[in-house]
């Protein structure tokens, strides 16, 4: 996922008189309310036939008639982003036609219903929303000597027996949300898979308020608290007080108070700090946590696009691996799981450190109780969300993350009976944190944005999850024979060979101080192997024809300047190593095993690595620098760019330094790096005329080799150009450009790239997403120790769902009392027909009582699976 923050995820002509016949005469900036919906899935129960039905409903947005069209970039002329936080108040704003789009996603049951009422309205459907409670680790006790009773495992872990996630659901949610347990998105690929381990734990961690109280009394009399006379826990004579840091823009508001009042029950005072994602963010995701300034955050999280591979969520939620904030630094893990060294299994899950899919479901089984244990995060309720819009509005979105997790959108997005135009988005927060590509926000909220502005090698489908090319013209793909790695689509090839060479003069690793990169025939004796092998091949007219916003053409040595990136602030010999990011650097560099630039004319470049995944299109590795990679892993940049960010952050002079990270910015005393806004701006200002003064090229032993010193002089002056006249440093290469950023009245202002290389026209092939409707039909009743069979129909748009597209129907069988009784696949019988049978020795393990069939169906299409429950009684 990749999977970040929820919280939660361009361009320029080079001269002033070509910008400003791009600009608007007006400034348009619109308050705009937005908000992405997810698909209702309804379970309706027959009893008088025994039929069970469920659908995902999935409302197509508007659909554009086919259109012959020259225009380049993006369809509209404009798009504004506004901050509103209140749902409610966005549909108004829908129905009054103030706002075009609420582009984030949302569960609210009334405004669901609201909006498919109104006939000047349409949604988007979104499964990729989630919510959990993050909890402070430091301690046992903070500075001030207060207790933090969630530095305990055990007690982080009994909080999964004091929260009544059904209540969440119907309660808060009014159905909309589905109970969750683990990371693992229910809508997901890995959920389907390991479907029968995470059964295991909801059983083991089902709703008992004793069993929490128990467990947390316990530790917290070791760590010396002890219960007073009032029934509340005292600690050194006062009061064990709960700061909790509740999100009021959602859900999570009445999510926080609940948890207050479990706590509450089990002898704790809360202090519950109601803020919005802007105000939150620098205390549980910036502050130091041993000053103690929160105890638990109510989190919400999206998977921007589908994921098919979960592995990593085990790294990123509880691991020093997920994030450079201080608050992921603070975690410390048992070193079977996390051990810093690649031996734990949420290590070997995050570079993929297995050979067969069975390797792969025993780290999952090892990780997936294990994470309950370490239990940094508790999570509550994979959302089912909707996203409200105009009727007239037609846009690709992902099946994960709404219009704002779409990679596709800014591609796609129009209105449907026109060309151009303003396009009015609302957000629930804006400009949340700093922007900048090596350690920026990874808030969706901002994301979301920046993707406008950037450009890619390979572009995410919104339905699958695999990669079609978008930058690159083709890939070749080489992996070790034995490795479960398939192919889909046509667009690359798929190949296998018995071993894997690393040539000698692959870049393998990087000299800080010499700032060169290391061969493998210099790092090694021996020759050196890889897993995967992938070529990637650019157009031959690709640096004639895509260029950065400030109009300078792409170079090779953006590329180069990436490869450097990903490894120079992870080591502590260069001037700009970042402690936070260096987890990262090493994990890289566990499975990178070498890139090669095999041509610059037409770019070619090779990529061995011992990191692979399932699916063949995931695995090219494309080096584009022009979207969210390895070294820019929170926006796009040009080497100029960067080379400003890291002279600022290695300066040690209070006056022009500032930090890439948060982390190092709080360690410095320094200003967070932001390429948009605030005091960064002017700092930046200054070296950029330091650079310009010097001709500057950074990392000269190595870039020098690929950025001649004309190249240099031009891009300094664009840059300066671009500056003079937008006011800012953030510089992409995608359909739309950073125009203006509004901090104070929370708005950001898109203009289309009149010099975006492709046809506007490009992406518009993607229709109605085939999610499978699935009915299952049987016998309500089973004697114990007889035969009994159940039918399992199968679905799309009132026909047969093709069996070619059909991925796998399996099915899992649970006792009365929660129990894994059986598991297995269905049989073929006819298209969008199959047979789910339960043996008589299978029924023989049945309790008397209500018992459970479970049908998970998955596509090929899509990568949502259908989970359909049947109960049945056992006699």
């Amino acid at each position: 996922m990749t999977k970040k923050l929820f919280l939660a995820v361009s361009l320029l002509i080079s001269f002033s008189m070509i910008l400003a016949a791009c600009a608007p005469t007006t400034q348009i900036v619109t308050q705009v309310v937005k908000e992405t919906v997810a698909p209702e899935v309804q379970t309706q129960v027959v009893k008088e036939t025994q039929i069970v039905v469920q659908t995902a409903e999935v409302q197509p947005t508007a659909t554009p008639a086919p259109v012959v069209s020259s225009r380049k970039g993006g369809w509209v002329d404009q798009m504004v982003y506004s901050e509103q936080s209140d749902f409610s108040a966005a549909v108004k704003q829908l129905q009054a036609d103030d706002i075009d789009i609420q582009s984030f996603a949302i569960s609210d049951a009334e405004l669901f219903t609201e909006v498919k009422a109104d006939p000047s309205l349409s949604y988007t459907t979104a499964f990729g929303l989630f919510n959990e409670l993050t909890f402070n680790p430091s301690g046992p006790e903070f500075n001030d000597g207060r207790l933090n009773p969630f530095s305990d495992a055990k007690v982080r872990e009994a909080m999964n027996w004091l929260i009544d996630r059904n209540y969440i659901v119907q309660e808060i949610f009014s159905g909309l949300a589905k109970v969750k347990f683990t990371s693992l998105n229910s809508s997901m690929p890995d959920y389907a898979r390991y479907v029968a381990t995470v059964r295991e734990l909801e059983v083991k961690y089902a709703y008992n308020v004793d069993q929490a109280n128990t467990v947390i009394s316990g530790e917290m009399e070791a760590m010396g608290a002890t219960m007073g006379a009032d029934g509340k826990w005292e600690f050194n004579g006062s009061p064990v007080t709960i700061i909790a840091i509740i999100r009021t823009e959602d859900e999570r508001k009445e999510i926080g108070d609940y948890v207050c009042n479990q706590l509450e029950t089990i002898g704790f005072n809360t202090d519950r700090q109601y803020k919005r994602s802007a105000e939150a963010s620098p205390i549980w995701n910036q502050s130091d946590p041993t000053e103690g300034q929160w105890h638990f955050y109510t989190g919400g999280w999206i998977s921007t696009r589908i994921s098919r591979d979960d592995g990593s969520d085990f790294g990123f939620f509880y691991t020093p691996l997920g994030s450079g904030s201080p608050l992921w630094q603070a975690y410390v893990n048992e070193p079977a799981y996390y051990a810093g060294d690649g031996t734990g299994c949420a290590e070997k899950l995050w570079v993929n450190d297995f050979k067969t899919l069975d390797e792969r479901a025993a780290l999952f089984e090892e990780c997936l109780p294990m994470a309950s244990m370490e239990a940094e995060r508790v999570f509550l309720v994979d959302q089912i969300s909707f996203g409200p819009q105009r009727a007239d509005v037609s846009v690709a979105y992902d099946l994960a993350g709404g219009v704002s997790g779409s990679q596709l959108y800014p591609y796609t997005i129009r209105f449907s009976d026109q060309e151009g135009g303003v396009m009015r988005l609302v957000m629930p927060s804006i400009l949340t944190e700093p922007w900048n590509p090596v350690a920026g926000t990874n808030w969706v909220y901002d994301q979301s944005i920046q993707y406008a502005t950037e450009d890619r090698g390979v572009i995410a489908d919104p339905y699958t999850g695999l990669f079609w090319p978008q930058r690159i013209e083709s890939a070749d793909v080489v992996v070790e024979e034995g490795l479960p790695v398939g192919k889909t689509l046509d667009w690359l090839t798929l190949e296998t060979a018995p071993s894997i060479e690393v040539p000698s003069d692959a870049w393998v690793d990087w000299d800080p101080v010499n700032q060169v990169f290391i061969t493998a025939g210099e790092a090694y004796t021996t020759t050196q192997t890889a897993l995967t092998k992938s070529t990637v091949t650019y157009p031959a007219d690709f640096f004639s024809t895509v260029t950065w916003h400030d109009g300078s053409p792409i170079s090779v040595g953006d590329f180069v300047m990436e490869m450097i990136m990903a490894f120079d602030v992870g080591k502590p010999d260069s001037p700009n190593y970042d402690e936070s990011l260096a987890p990262n650097v090493d994990a890289f560099i566990s499975h990178f095993k070498g890139v090669v630039i095999e041509s610059t004319d037409p770019l070619v470049i090779t990529t061995y690595d011992d990191l692979w995944y399932l699916d063949a299109e995931w695995i090219p590795t494309t080096w584009y620098p022009g979207a969210i990679n390895q070294a820019y892993q929170y926006g796009a940049g040009p080497w100029q760019v960067i080379a400003l960010g890291n002279l600022a952050d290695a300066s040690t002079d209070p006056a022009t330094e500032l930090a890439w990270s948060t982390d190092k910015a709080g360690a410095k005393s320094v200003e967070w790096l932001s390429l948009i806004a605030g005091p960064s701006l002017s700092i930046l200002k200054g070296w950029l005329d330091t650079a310009t003064s010097e001709n500057y090229i950074p990392y000269a032993p190595t870039m020098s080799q690929f950025v001649t010193a004309d190249e240099a002089t031009t891009r300094w002056a664009s840059l300066a150009n671009w500056y003079r006249i937008q006011g800012h440093f953030w510089v992409g290469c995608g359909p739309y450009y950073l125009d203006k950023a509004f901090p104070v009245e929370k708005s950001i202002s898109l203009l289309r790239y009149q010099n975006f290389p492709d046809l506007a026209t490009k992406w518009d092939v993607f229709g109605e997403p085939m999610i499978a409707v699935v009915t299952v039909d049987g016998p309500g009743q089973v004697d114990i120790g007889s035969e009994a069979m159940y039918d399992v129909y199968i679905d799309f748009g009132d026909q047969p769902y093709p069996s070619d597209q059909i991925d796998a129907v399996k099915f899992l069988v649970f006792d009365a009392a929660g129990a894994l009784v059986t598991q297995g696949d269905g049989t073929f019988v006819e298209e969008g027909h199959y047979t789910v049978t339960l043996s008589a020795d299978d029924s023989a393990k049945l309790v008397a009582g209500a018992n459970k069939l479970e049908v998970i169906t998955t596509s090929k299409a899509v990568s949502i699976p259908t989970i359909t429950d049947y109960e049945f009684i056992a006699k």
